[in-house]
């Protein structure tokens, strides 16, 4: 899973959020939720896949060794 497949899980994300297919729909899932409801708490949990994916996948591990080496010099003066 490289950079790129994030931004295009990231962007598909984005236009799913307007969910405009379920503003008049008043039907219920588990018999209590909305559906537009219960469509953005299961929206919120793949937002929170894609997040740990994006670190796991798509970190800049090469910036982040560049700042730990120039904070090492700096110690040491």
């Amino acid at each position: 899973m490289g950079k790129n497949f994030i931004w295009v899980l990231f962007i598909l994300l984005f236009v799913l959020h307007q969910d405009i297919w379920w503003w008049n729909d008043a039907s219920l899932v588990l018999g209590f939720m909305p559906i537009g409801l219960a469509f953005h708490a299961g929206f919120s949990i793949v937002c929170a896949i894609l997040g740990w994916a994006a670190i796991k996948f798509a970190w800049p591990h090469d910036l982040e060794e560049f700042a730990e080496e120039d904070g090492e010099k700096e110690g040491s003066i």
